[in-house]
């Protein structure tokens, strides 16, 4: 029964993660190539690199685990530990330029009158996603060299890397946690805390503002109004100007909302991921000084929870949640 119950998870985590992220691929498509934004372009990046985690990782784990799909050659090992790695740093490196974008968006929005951001360059979106996949690769070539295999357990657990030295192993993993796991993780973390700063700040200025209004409001009461002819005379000449105020208004107010809602829920991906990180980190240094199944599992589970979930709230977030 335990067992099945572990299959189902799976199961169920793989399919969420792969509607979700086809989901946000299909709904970041631009209708023509002059309507494609920065946002979308870095959607689509970051579905994309989901997706080989869970064509090329997730469901042959999956198939793995249900169907006892046993997969004993060399060369299996070496692409499933590329693609792994290589979707996992273009993740990493996508949900920080996701942060940082929406960063800029949301105080040009609520500081600036919504002037453009430098990172409404789509020029400047390209070289950095292409740079990020360029840097993924570079850095996921040992898996295809060192790769080898565990010949009592020729499994997806039996893969195993065997480098020069364990000198040089050591090195790569330290060069690899600093440049492609902690270097974006930081980004993240600041443009979240940046992120956080900038709407309690804007909670802030609307109370003030409103208590302004009302104490404004309440001292027009006080003091005598005009007659009314004068009121009907200025009334005919104030309608159009304020028509088109409320207009600007509106549509201001609307626009940052929506900068506001999106923002909201990058911090809270930036949150979870942050949370999967340091979780996945130390079951992997727990299951280094004590072998256990439930931590392997409890890694497995926890890598798959970020591309499950993250999808459906970067939706939510810029309201495309739906068919």
């Amino acid at each position: 029964a335990t067992e099945w119950i572990k299959a189902l998870v799976r199961a169920s985590m793989c399919f969420l993660g792969i509607l979700g992220n086809n989901w946000l691929a299909l709904r970041s498509l631009p209708k023509s190539k002059s309507q494609i934004r920065p946002n979308d372009l870095l959607f689509i990046n970051l579905a994309v690199s989901n997706l080989i985690t869970n064509y090329l990782v997730d469901l042959p784990d999956t198939l793995d685990f249900v169907v006892n799909w046993t997969k004993t050659t060399k060369q299996y090992c070496a692409v499933f530990s590329f693609f792994s790695e290589v979707s996992e740093t273009s993740s990493i490196f996508t949900t920080m330029f996701i942060t940082v974008y929406w960063h800029q968006k949301l105080v040009g929005s609520l500081k600036r009158g919504g002037a453009p951001v430098q990172m409404d360059s789509l020029r400047l979106i390209i070289a950095l996603l292409t740079g990020s996949w360029v840097f993924a690769t570079a850095f996921s070539m040992p898996h295809i060299f060192f790769v080898s295999m565990d010949i009592l357990n020729q499994s997806f657990n039996g893969c195993v890397e065997q480098f020069p030295s364990p000198k040089a192993k050591q090195a790569y993993e330290m060069l690899y946690l600093t440049l492609a796991n902690l270097v974006p993780i930081i980004g993240i973390v600041f443009a979240s805390i940046q992120i956080a700063v900038t709407l309690i700040q804007n909670e802030k200025r609307i109370k003030n503002t409103s208590m302004f209004t009302r104490e404004k409001n309440t001292k027009i009461k006080k003091t005598p109004g005009p007659s009314s002819k004068v009121i009907a005379s200025n009334a005919a000449n104030k309608v159009q100007d304020q028509q088109q105020g409320v207009q600007r208004s509106q549509d201001k107010t609307s626009s940052s909302g929506n900068q506001v809602r999106a923002a909201k829920s990058v911090v809270t991906v930036a949150t979870i991921f942050l949370t999967c990180w340091l979780t996945h980190l130390m079951l992997s240094i727990t299951i280094t000084v004590y072998e256990s199944t439930v931590v392997a599992d409890m890694i497995s589970y926890v890598g798959a929870i970020y591309t499950c979930i993250i999808p459906y709230m970067y939706l939510h977030g810029v309201k495309k949640l739906n068919c």
